[in-house]
């Protein structure tokens, strides 16, 4: 969604979206046998951004540095810097504390990785991740993230509509919902050798909320092969709706006919709805959610309904209470 009221600006950095063929990129950077191998699911990635080096395969190293227009999806605000994008963040996987991820990313293992597919689905399958991306060309969004604490970034991300896979899955009649499920695996994730949470970490939306155009999978973050930390290999992204929605290291994705439990739900139901829409009128029990701070900033900003998303999604919820579907 690009603002109307203000003027579009370009972040330092873009993500560019693939114009050549990937094997011909290899080909011409003389690329395609042995280091494939090395680099793995890295090189997939880069191989679809004609220009970058064989450097720039490794997780949360360079894709390509460009520019590009602003997008129908954007915002125009300015982009939070990738080093604060990294190393402020929730993911108790790794840790309770803000600079456990960015610490602890180095335990996680992102290739090889499969994603189970299955539930309410024609075509049930598990599949690579490096095919699954294959599958569809990749996008540059560049969205809003507001945390149900209280604060908000810019986060421009690299991925593929989450649309685009249910369609090519072709859900059933009954399908309802999609359930999304993380990795379970303490030796990677340290975190998760606490009861902190009930683990493995799960999410849902409802199958409209997940065919709409917004509602995004993400493989890259500001330039670069998504880092550890921010949810590689493979992250919702579903920006007008508090960040605890965007459940990262999705290992499988299961449609299903009822409204499937949701890990923070399942810990504080009375804090945490299953809808969990970003709503300044709908204050957390403990605190207001009427303003945010943008991290890098010190005064706080009004909090948007939908995060600014309104026009695009408020009709998805019409005639709910979203006082009580919060």
């Amino acid at each position: 969604m690009t603002d109307s009221n203000k003027k579009p600006q370009e972040p330092a950095s873009r993500i560019v979206t693939p114009t050549s063929s990937r094997r011909e990129f290899l080909k011409s950077a003389g690329l395609f046998t042995g280091t494939a191998a090395l680099l793995g699911g890295g090189l997939e990635l880069l191989s679809r951004h004609p220009g970058a080096s064989a450097e720039s395969a490794v997780p949360g190293s360079p894709i390509v540095q460009a520019k590009r227009p602003l997008g129908p999806y954007d915002t125009s605000e300015p982009v939070t810097p990738y080093e604060q994008a990294t190393t402020y963040n929730n993911y108790y996987e790794f840790g309770t504390d803000k600079a456990d991820p960015a610490r602890m990313a180095g335990t996680l293992h992102t290739r090889p990785w499969t994603i189970k597919i299955d539930g309410e689905v024609k075509k049930p399958q598990t599949v690579d991740i490096d095919t699954l991306q294959s599958w569809f060309p990749l996008e540059d969004r560049i969205y809003r993230m507001r945390c149900v604490e209280g604060w908000s970034m810019v986060m421009p991300w690299l991925g593929f509509p989450l649309g685009s896979l249910i369609r090519r899955l072709e859900p059933t009649s009954k399908a309802k919902y999609v359930q999304f499920t993380a990795l379970l695996d303490p030796k990677q994730f340290p975190g998760q050798r606490a009861d902190v949470l009930n683990w493995p970490y799960v999410e849902g939306l409802r199958l409209d909320e997940a065919l709409h155009p917004l509602a995004f999978m993400a493989v890259g973050l500001n330039g670069r092969i998504l880092p550890g930390q921010n949810g590689a290999p493979l992250r919702l992204v579903v920006p007008w709706k508090y960040g605890f929605k965007g459940i990262k290291a999705i290992v499988r994705i299961t449609l299903t006919a009822k409204q499937p439990q949701t890990t923070w739900s399942l810990a504080a139901p009375d804090e945490y709805g299953f809808y969990a829409n970003v709503n300044p009128k709908v204050d957390h029990p403990r605190w207001s959610q009427a303003t945010e701070r943008r991290i890098g900033e010190l005064s706080r900003r009004p909090t948007l309904p939908f995060n600014g998303y309104a026009k695009e999604v408020a009709s998805l919820y019409s005639g709910m209470d979203l006082r009580k579907f919060f």
